[in-house]
């Protein structure tokens, strides 16, 4: 188990547990108010839809993480390229960041908060080869789509009509096998882009290996001492380190994980009753309103 990779760690938890709940995302009942510029926007944004809860289990999350690689596999996106994620917190986050790896190519997760200009830059900074982006980011996306989408392949993820400058995620993952690719991955090879947050300036690029996220999962598995039994409650955005890593200790102990749009005290004390939450990520002025 020591030597065992990050995608092989989730083939291994879908053949062993495959009807067990691996990642459930609810949208509380306590819809937070919608801000309309995306400066705006509360660190985790509730939709404006109907309060929902929605799971996958293992196998499922197995399967779509490799419908998407064989998906970017067709496309010739694969071992040196890079994939570029820019969505909010939501049950297809994770299993399209696991095909990104399965395929060879590396993740870039983008920061919501990026302006129109910001995503540019990071984009050419790490020379990326597709940008995958929710229904949050299309008047962001559209700003710039002109400068962005010459040699880059836009796909939307999210309901409602898909904007034309973009393909439709839902619509291409559909027809691809749930077969895992023949791709041979090496813990050197490039896994992951993580940019900083950009407050002094624009924002840093922090190159990561299979090694280091494959180390980053039995680290926070062991430091937090993540049984089977456990529930991992995230609320902050999956595409800062912090949040994805610490997810990452319920992927080694192959326990399940809820992401929770909405970050008031009754939607957090509400998912940890009724998920048996065990472990929660609070941030200071989060676990300040519910004590």
């Amino acid at each position: 188990m020591a030597s065992m990779q990050i995608t092989e760690i989730l083939a291994r938890n879908a053949k062993e547990w495959p009807n067990d709940v691996a990642l459930v995302e609810i949208n509380p009942q306590e819809l937070e108010k919608r801000n309309t510029t995306w400066r705006e926007y509360s660190l985790i944004e509730s939709s404006p839809v109907e309060a929902f809860r929605s799971e996958l289990t293992w196998a499922e999350f197995d399967e779509k993480a490799n419908r998407f690689a064989n998906l970017l596999l067709t496309r010739g996106l694969g071992k040196g390229k890079r994939v570029a994620i820019l969505l909010m917190n939501g049950i297809e986050w994770l299993p399209v960041y696991f095909g990104i790896l399965r395929s060879g190519a590396a993740a870039v997760p983008l920061n919501f908060r990026y302006a129109a200009d910001e995503i540019e830059y990071c984009l050419k900074l790490s020379d990326t080869d597709v940008l995958f982006f929710g229904p949050e980011f299309i008047g962001r996306i559209e700003e710039i789509a002109e400068n962005i989408g010459e040699n880059r392949l836009l796909m939307y993820v999210g309901t409602g009509i898909c904007p034309t400058f973009a393909e439709d995620y839902d619509e291409q993952v559909v027809n691809f096998s749930s077969t895992a690719p023949d791709v041979h991955l090496e813990e050197s090879d490039d896994a992951a882009i993580y940019f900083s947050s950009g407050t002094t300036g624009f924002p840093k690029a922090i190159l990561h290996n299979h090694e280091s996220l494959s180390q980053a999962a039995r680290m926070e598995q062991k430091h937090h001492l993540t049984g089977r039994e456990d529930c991992f409650l995230c609320i902050p955005p999956l595409y800062h380190t912090g949040a994805k890593f610490h997810w990452m200790g319920s992927l080694y102990a192959g326990s399940k994980a809820v992401l929770l749009k909405g970050n008031t005290p009754s939607a957090i004390l509400s998912a940890v009753s009724q998920e048996h939450c065990t472990l929660v990520w609070l941030l200071v002025p989060w676990a300040q309103d519910i004590l």
